[in-house]
């Protein structure tokens, strides 16, 4: 009791007169007030207070600042800053603060038609079947991958076709060396272009060194009909070259590509399949319960379908590779045919049988000017 007395006048302010003496309290309501006030917000330590006395001194002789800087200043200030609100803030403290009547907590909302019900029932359809897609899709993203790894690190059993397998890795070999002959068969044609480009343009200065060199105007002359002749060879040889490379352009990058793509799809369901057959063969070691049943079925249905579709892409694959292979064969015996013949005919000088060897095989020769319209017809 003593304790709490010295604590209720500790925190007390009482001014002093200038002679030091203290003056009386008058009420005892103040006292009270003071103390419900230092325990709902605390002690106010912003105040600083100067001690009269010696360091034992007693709490009379503490003056606290508050009381020094004016009789007009009021005995118990308010602890901590005024904050006024903003006009916005205040209005919407009153918006939110409210009752709020039965009207704005309930909105009434027009009732839809029917062509809105509809393009709702829709809109709901649509994003029910995308979820269905996206699910199914990360359920077999999610076995297909559990297979893969299972079959990378030697733990899970993959299906193999033997014969057909072989076929597919020789078809792999065969692509990349006939990519190999096609790029140089492409250098080929650049670099002969190259050589037919510059015949030319020796031809046209030893024509012009003729008319100019009296003393020199015949030897200059058969060296330009020479050079002449060789460049009208060589664009003859360029033409079957480029059907050469044309040919061996679509059989690699077409009709053994399109192969390969079907040999992908294959690969694709053969690992879609193996999943499957995996997880049901794990389905069938559990326990037999009513949960179970129900995936099992299941199991079995999606076991069913991506078997048939590995059945399916692997005849596919197996009709595709016997037709490729037959397709190679006819249109390399005529092309090694045609690009013998060319170069032999070439370079042996006999203009007549390369001429021969285009016609055999329906070669035309684009003339330098043949695509491009004359002026008369040009707009």
């Amino acid at each position: 009791m003593t304790d709490g007395l010295m604590s209720k006048a500790a925190t007390m302010e009482i001014p002093i007169h200038g002679n030091g003496d203290s003056r009386r309290l008058t009420e005892e309501d103040d006292l009270e007030q003071d103390l419900q006030q230092v325990m709902v917000s605390g002690p106010n330590l912003n105040e600083t207070s100067i001690v009269s006395g010696g360091y034992g001194g007693t709490a009379e002789g503490i003056i606290p600042t508050s009381a020094i800087k004016g009789s007009f200043t009021p005995s118990h200030p308010p602890h901590g800053p005024l904050i006024s609100p903003s006009p916005s803030a205040a209005s919407r403290i009153a918006s939110q603060g409210g009752p709020a009547s039965g009207s704005s907590l309930h909105q009434a909302h027009p009732p839809m038609t029917g062509e809105e019900a509809a393009a709702a029932a829709a809109t709901r359809g649509v994003a029910v079947e995308k979820f269905d897609i996206v699910k199914k899709w990360g359920i077999n993203t999610y076995k297909c991958t559990k297979q893969l790894l299972s079959e990378r690190f030697g733990r899970g059993s993959r299906t193999v076709d033997l014969e057909l397998e072989t076929q597919i890795e020789l078809l792999r070999d065969t692509k990349r060396k006939y990519e190999s002959v096609l790029s140089l068969a492409r250098a080929l044609t650049n670099h002969f272009y190259s050589l037919v480009q510059t015949q030319h343009a020796l031809a046209d200065a030893f024509s012009d060194l003729s008319q100019k060199s009296p003393e020199l105007q015949e030897e200059f002359g058969y060296n330009a009909e020479t050079q002449k002749l060789l460049c009208k060879n060589g664009e003859t040889l360029l033409g079957a070259v480029n059907f050469f490379v044309s040919s061996i352009n679509t059989l690699v990058n077409k009709t053994m590509e399109d192969t390969l793509m079907t040999v992908k799809q294959y690969e694709t369901s053969r690992l879609e399949y193996d999943a499957y057959r995996t997880d049901l063969e794990e389905l069938n070691m559990g326990p037999r319960d009513a949960g179970t049943l129900c995936r099992l079925d299941a199991a079995q249905a999606n076991f069913q379908a991506h078997r048939a579709k590995y059945e399916k892409l692997r005849a596919d694959v197996a009709v595709k590779l016997k037709f490729l292979e037959e397709n190679k064969v006819k249109v390399m015996q005529k092309q090694l045919l045609l690009f013998h013949n060319a170069i032999s005919a070439y370079f042996a000088g006999n203009q007549q049988q390369l001429e021969q060897t285009l016609k055999q095989f329906n070669i035309k020769l684009k003339s330098p000017g043949a695509g491009k319209p004359s002026w008369l017809e040009e707009p």
